[in-house]
């Protein structure tokens, strides 16, 4: 009996050891950095639910969180038409009615499981062309987003369908993943489209942590461009240059797909018109000006500088997530092949915010967002073949990985590119082509404990 306990004792010994030895932490590995865990900086979330997204930056005063409640109302209150008490003005035409609806818990919208239904998804639009700013051009009578829904007595602009194309891609160990995407037509609309309109799918992206990356200098971002590639790394990222309404100047894009907002109060501003139907101090106009069945009441602006500035403040002042594992055997190992595979050459790691005079929360902060905010060429595969200001059909901003781990937590999916094709991370990565071929083509490569190491990496941001 004395035999039997001394040998259970061993094996839970032995199990332990063998657990630790492949989970154990190593802080001394060269693919570790220290505070890698505080993704946000001092603004970094703690939590691991599915509020996680929705929480304001520790940083803040007391003052300051109080104002980023006040803008939290604005968010995450729905808009209904005028006339009204509170938050009128919806429509005429409009995408949702709040900006929860698309942006649901500060996360990334999934790809739409009802065709009536398009959730956090929408159709930029345009025809070719470039506008006296460089600009996408209006679709004539349309403009340059697709409104899917309206108010009693007005039409939708049109109907979205879609339907799947698939393909397999292949590992080098035999294992087959299928692939889809999605192809999108407009039915019924309004009035007849141009025959050369351009459509550009987009799903909403992530909300958290936004105020940081509005942070960054223009000059650290240019510092990561190698537009005509001279160190011949096949990495040949650019910036956007957009126009900045507010100042009436050209700036960096920041913001957006393509990068094509220069920060987030003109991204705030550009939403409420765009998605709802909201005039504002900086977009006193109608999204539906120019069209038969536009909104001709005299109550415009619909939303005071105060309530856009609140607003603007709430995404200013969300921080990021933590990441987890950081210093895990098997997480650093996913790095390694991360970095290996030159995944790290557009989704750079670490970037150090500048100085804003507004939100000193966000000031020189060392965070690990995993993006360079530049424009990369990612092949024909994932091509919208539109342009937008400096970005071409195949070029989009590289988008920041950090939170994706938390991903299905927080809204339930595993949804990621621009238009929620991919259904998992090995998916979205298997889409890559252009500067990131040869990273696919490494990836493709790897064995199945290689791949599994690198998906476990990814999660753990």
């Amino acid at each position: 009996m004395k035999q039997k306990y001394l040998f259970t004792g061993f094996l839970v010994l032995m199990t332990w050891v063998l657990i630790n030895s492949c989970n154990k932490d190593l802080t001394d590995n060269p693919y570790y950095e220290p505070g890698e865990e505080n993704a946000g900086g001092n603004n970094t979330i703690e939590l691991e639910t599915s509020n996680t997204f929705d929480t304001p930056s520790p940083a803040l005063t007391a003052a300051e969180l109080q104002m980023h409640k006040d803008g939290l109302v604005f968010f995450e209150g729905k808009f209904v038409t005028n006339p009204a008490p509170v938050q009128g003005g919806l429509g005429p035409l409009f995408n949702q009615s709040s900006c929860e609806g698309c942006h649901a818990k500060n996360g990334r919208a999934g790809f739409p499981v009802f065709q009536n239904d398009l959730g956090g998804l929408l159709l930029r639009i345009s025809i070719n062309g470039s506008g006296p700013h460089g600009e996408p051009v209006n679709v004539p009578y349309f403009g340059t987003q697709l409104q899917n829904k309206a108010i009693i007595g007005v039409l939708p602009e049109a109907q979205v369908n879609w339907t799947m194309e698939s393909h397999d891609e292949m590992f080098a160990d035999g294992e087959v993943l299928a692939l889809q995407k999605p192809v999108f037509s407009l039915n019924n609309p309004y009035t007849p489209l141009s025959e050369n309109t351009l459509i550009s799918p987009r799903v909403a992206p992530p909300v958290f942590g936004l105020g940081l990356l509005d942070a960054i200098s223009e000059s650290t971002i240019l510092s990561n461009a190698d537009e005509n590639d001279l160190n011949h790394d096949g990495i040949s990222g650019k910036a956007n240059y957009v126009w900045d309404d507010l100042n009436a100047k050209t700036a960096i894009g920041k913001f957006g797909w393509k990068a094509s907002q220069p920060n987030l109060y003109q991204q705030s501003a550009k939403a409420f018109n765009e998605d709802m139907g909201l005039t504002s101090t900086l977009y006193n106009i109608e999204s539906s000006n120019g069209q038969i069945q536009s909104d001709a009441y005299p109550d415009d602006p619909e939303l005071s500088t105060q309530d856009l500035e609140l607003t603007t403040f709430y995404t200013q002042s969300l921080g990021a997530p933590r990441r987890r594992n950081a210093s895990n055997a098997t997480v650093l190992k996913g790095k390694q092949i991360f970095i290996e595979a030159k995944c790290a050459s557009c989704h750079i790691p670490k970037l150090v915010t500048g100085i804003t005079v507004d939100n000193p929360f966000n000031n020189n902060q060392t965070i690990f967002p995993y993006t360079d905010l530049l424009l990369h060429d990612m092949g024909t595969a994932l091509a919208d073949n539109r342009p937008d200001y400096l970005a071409n059909g195949q070029e989009w901003r590289t988008a920041p990985l950090w939170g994706i781990g938390l991903t299905e937590i927080v809204n339930g999916h595993t949804n990621f590119l621009h238009d929620g094709r991919a259904r998992n991370i090995m998916e979205a990565i298997l889409w890559h082509g252009g500067e990131a071929e040869s990273s696919k083509n490494y990836v493709k490569k790897l064995s199945k404990t290689d791949r599994n190491a690198l998906e476990y990496f990814l999660k753990s941001l």
